[in-house]
């Protein structure tokens, strides 16, 4: 079997993070094959449900992605913490007789960063705005490999497994097809509250939305993994709102910003070797419209390039209760529009202060107000079949997948309804509902449920 051509045709992506197409990710050779179950951030179900319930559909497509990358050395890493998981794994590897190790990681934020994941189980720093194979491994997320070993038996990506957790009688786990209406999950999670704000993801690094309109045009994609309800006046909503305005930021940074370092200490690309100073581009913001030249401009906010948007500096760093990752994005894109380059260092070593730096899960909890949630964990999962979807044409890095149907046609679970760009990265796009597509564009498909 052509193990690429498989995942290629299904559109697999990156399900744990930015949707990398991972026929791409898999077509190179590395020795250390990772697979990412640490579950990054709080309150996320995900990657422990299924490590539950799969571990030997797991266990079955590391082995074909190893014997594809050619890897030596086969690693699943998870949270020590993570007991009843790590025994479903070890039973599902001594089943299948699988050289596999786990790894154990402690219970600290982002454990499931890649990078900081490279770092501690090879002991070398990825090069700055580097990948893994920089360095020799290739890191999959869980869900990735779920949806690797369903290309393999001929089934696309149309289902996508996500955790609903916060302001809900109890955390759940959905399965869905793609393209679902959020709105239909939280119905059938039994919110507490009326006036919500939404975050897809994360609550360090997902998408915060507070605008019902926007709530009610959100979808289901092949990367979302988790819908964490919080009240409309919680305080992480309130820090949000704060924190959109740069001309504000600009303000508060020049007032109150104590260059106390903490934020550049505790950054994990800091401490694995990057040159990543945030104290010293919030030192310089105030003065930004002033310095015209691009070399001092670049010592000014280089940095910036190299920032993961972890959020430790400004949820757990800052006692100032600054914004130094959104001071950051600000930087990024002035250095992209500027057209200015800045160096990389391609073989970073670790700082001192490594393990000692790191943010304790728990105490990053108490401090975004969520300690409530923590602990709460999603047994159950329920699946429905919404009445429509709408399945954007672009659910990955790269460009939309381009339609091959037509408004009007009957279409089948499981149909190609865009096919990927050939002439750059992209992806394939599913049917993940049988009925009529109603509407279809450049930016995605509408199918209404009708049996076909």
């Amino acid at each position: 079997m052509d193990v690429l051509k498989a995942i290629q045709e299904a559109g697999v992506v990156g399900a744990g993070g930015a949707g990398f197409p991972t026929h791409v990710k898999l077509a190179g050779k590395a020795q250390t094959l990772i697979i990412n179950a640490a579950e990054c951030e709080p309150l996320i179900e995900t990657d422990k449900y299924l490590c539950r319930t799969q571990a030997e559909t797991i266990v079955t497509a590391i082995s074909a992605v190893s014997d594809q990358i050619g890897a030596d050395r086969r690693v699943i890493a998870l949270k020590g913490k993570y007991h009843t998981e790590i025994e479903a794994l070890r039973q599902a590897i001594a089943k299948a007789g699988a050289q596999i190790e786990i790894f154990e990681m402690g219970t600290y934020y982002p454990a499931g960063d890649e990078q900081i994941m490279v770092q501690q189980i090879l002991g070398v720093s990825v090069p700055e705005r580097g990948i893994p194979l920089d360095v020799g491994a290739v890191v999959n997320n869980v869900g990735t490999l779920v949806n690797i070993a369903d290309a393999l038996r001929g089934r696309p990506v149309i289902d996508k497994y996500l955790s609903v957790a916060g302001e809900v009688d109890k955390p759940l786990m959905f399965k869905v097809p793609i393209g679902t209406p959020v709105t239909d999950v939280l119905s059938q999670s039994g919110l507490r509250v009326s006036d919500y704000a939404l975050i897809l993801g994360g609550p360090m690094m997902g998408l915060m939305m507070v605008d019902p309109q926007k709530i009610a045009g959100a979808v289901v994609t092949k990367t979302l993994g988790s819908l964490i309800v919080l009240p409309a006046g919680h305080t992480m909503v309130q820090t949000w709102r704060m924190r959109q305005n740069v001309s504000r930021l600009r303000h508060q940074t020049k007032s109150a910003c104590i260059q106390c370092r903490m934020c550049t200490d505790l950054c994990p690309r800091y401490l694995i070797g990057h040159q990543m100073r945030p104290h010293l581009v919030m030192r310089n913001f105030w003065r930004e419209d002033a310095i015209t030249d691009p070399a001092e401009y670049i010592r000014a906010f280089g940095d910036a390039v190299n920032c993961c948007d972890c959020g430790i500096c400004e949820e757990f760093a800052c006692p100032m209760g600054l914004s130094p990752r959104k001071v950051n994005d600000h930087f990024k894109q002035m250095i992209r529009q500027k057209g200015l380059t800045v160096e990389r260092n391609l073989k970073p070593t670790a700082r001192p202060g490594l393990t000692e730096g790191r943010t304790p899960t728990l105490r990053l909890v108490a401090r975004l107000g969520l300690t409530a949630y923590e602990g709460r964990h999603a047994t159950e999962c329920r699946e429905f079949t919404p009445d429509t979807v709408f399945i954007p044409f672009r659910q990955h890095i790269g460009k939309p997948a381009i339609p091959i149907r037509q408004a009007g046609e009957l279409v089948r679970r499981g149909d190609l309804l865009a096919r990927a760009d050939p002439d750059g990265l992209s992806a394939n796009i599913h049917c993940s509902l049988d009925g009529i597509l109603t509407e279809i564009s450049a930016t995605g498909a509408r199918i209404s449920r009708k049996e076909v």
